[in-house]
């Protein structure tokens, strides 16, 4: 089941403040991205003049049970998690217990950051908060043979493993620190147990003493605790029949996605922090240090906005932004702030996989731009090109070595791209052989007889032997199962690509003859992949 925007309103919270929001046309645009965007539930808050001050929710929580979605419904928050976690952090700097740039190795005491090469240098914890440590998004390779990729594991009664035994082998450093911003949750795991083992307190009971109950947050855990569990939703997936419930998987790293909370209490969060920024009094933050969580610490070009503590920046507008957003399987949430305006957006959801598409993060911020007097469509038209500057970019690209690190940015572009001009447009083109799949399957298509020609032959004058009648029908039943085969084809060919390319970035450091030839080498796996596959048809 799957509840339209044109259903009936619940949960549904009007303080506003009369003339700041046009609820008309936050409802539209609501209803515009589930359009493209449809979701079990929705939950979409409004912070401004330092409370709650809209609040929509749509569908529901559990649709077995028909509950609808309140301000008091619990998600999983996933990676706005990090905030909290550097929240922490940053408290035990104020008291000088950390030094943000001392290693992190100094105050972990359960695990160790493994460089992979005596010359790296050490991580910092300022590294570990603002995703430049050089640790990647899995620990390692085979976290990919794991439930959910590496992402989870299944829920029980013991909960998730505990960081010693999870990192039992340490948390391998890959790259310099400080050169390349990789993201990374076993980054923030780290920086959860720097405030177990700093502060002598397990991390949720930390989190619930320092940060939740001073700003009321009495609906929010980092574990499945009384607190959370009476109103928590149900996480789903979209699928071709409709809604599937995930598979219910604990976070093995709490430090960088396991919280759970509700609308309402996030809207306090957000209302604390956007006071702080304003100057304001709080337990739980000085503005110096909210002040400097908002400014970019890592930043490639001066152009772009950076990366701040766990704080992801941005501009719209010309408005200054701060954000984060939040991705579990069956679960995406986005926090969207523009501190100076003393506005904040919340959009939480309880449908969604890991690849992140879905309502939340893209209605985050067309409802902050629409609140800010902005157009909700963001895209620059005004830029012209410039053609006389392409000669100085076109050419090959590689991800620095790392299989680790590098790894979702190998799932996209294989081995690396290529920048050219064609067509008096500049283009980037994957180096990855799935293109390659395409001309593959045309050139089977073009050998392949015509079955209306073949069926309207008759025998005597068929210009086909016996011998290779077989043959003929053969092609043609395995082309009905062309889409199949055109797939696995295509998942072998990404999944080659991504190891091979990784290899090679890093056994090669970038050679591109390495490279074409592991793309190659990849090509030609598929390629007999698709003949086994072809062949498995005919003998059926």
């Amino acid at each position: 089941m799957i509840m339209s925007p044109t259903q009936p309103d619940e949960g549904e919270h009007t303080t506003y403040a009369p003339g700041r929001i046009d609820d008309r046309d936050l409802k539209a645009t609501i209803a515009q991205v589930l359009d493209r965007w449809p979701c079990a539930g929705l939950a979409v808050a409004v912070i401004a003049d330092g409370s709650l001050a809209w609040f929509h929710g749509h569908g529901l929580g559990d649709v077995m049970a028909k509950t609808p979605i309140t301000e008091d419904t619990v998600f999983r928050i996933g990676s706005l998690t990090k905030t909290f976690t550097a929240v922490a952090v940053m408290q035990l700097w104020e008291q000088g217990l950390v030094d943000l740039d001392a290693p992190a190795n100094d105050y972990l005491r359960t695990f160790r950051l493994i460089p992979a090469k005596p010359s790296l240098s050490p991580a910092t914890v300022r590294h570990l908060l603002t995703h430049t440590a050089g640790v990647g998004y899995w620990r390692r390779l085979s976290d990919l043979l794991q439930p959910g990729v590496g992402s989870g594991d299944r829920a029980g009664r013991s909960g998730a493993p505990p960081l010693a035994q999870y990192y039992s082998r340490g948390l391998p450093v890959e790259i310099e620190p400080g050169t390349k911003w990789a993201y990374s949750n076993h980054g923030f795991a780290a920086l959860g147990q720097i405030v177990e083992d700093v502060s002598g307190e397990p991390l949720d009971r930390y989190l619930r003493d320092r940060i939740f109950d001073p700003l009321g947050m009495e609906h929010t855990d980092l574990i499945r605790s009384e607190r959370i569990r009476a109103h928590l939703a149900t996480g789903y997936v979209l699928r071709s029949r409709g809604l599937k419930e995930v598979a219910d998987r604990e976070v093995p790293t709490p430090g960088g996605g396991g919280m759970y909370s509700t609308p309402a209490d996030i809207a306090r969060y957000v209302a604390a922090l956007l006071r702080i920024a304003a100057k304001g009094h709080s337990s739980v933050l000085r503005p110096e240090t909210l002040a400097t969580m908002f400014r970019p610490h890592f930043q490639p070009d001066p152009r772009v906005p950076g990366m701040g503590v766990a704080f992801e920046l941005g501009e719209e507008g010309g408005e200054r932004t701060v954000g984060k957003t939040g991705i579990v399987s069956g679960f995406h949430s986005a926090m969207a702030m523009a501190p100076e305006e003393g506005i904040g957006v919340l959009v939480f959801s309880n449908t969604g996989g890991l690849d992140g598409r879905g309502a939340p993060i893209p209605l985050a911020t067309m409802l902050l731009r629409l609140w800010l007097g902005l157009s909700v469509d963001p895209i620059r038209t005004d830029i012209a090109p410039r053609p006389e500057t392409w000669s100085e970019i076109c050419g090959w690209y590689s991800p620095a070595p790392g299989p680790v690190t590098n790894l979702s940015l190998r799932a996209l572009m294989g081995a690396g791209p290529e920048i050219v001009v064609q067509g008096g447009h500049l283009m980037l083109k994957p180096l990855t052989p799935i293109p390659g799949a395409l001309l593959v399957l045309a050139w089977i298509r073009r050998k392949m007889p015509d079955p209306a020609a073949s069926e309207n032959a008759s025998a005597p004058s068929a210009p086909t032997t016996v011998r290779e009648a077989p043959q003929l029908q053969w092609r043609w039943r395995s082309a009905r199962s062309l889409p199949t085969a055109f797939w696995l084809f295509a998942a072998v060919q990404g999944a080659a690509a991504i190891t091979g390319g990784t290899l090679a970035g890093a056994l090669y450091d970038r050679s591109l003859p390495a490279l074409i030839a592991t793309v190659a080498a990849t090509q030609l796996t598929a390629l007999v992949l698709l003949a086994v596959t072809l062949r498995r048809d005919h003998d059926r």
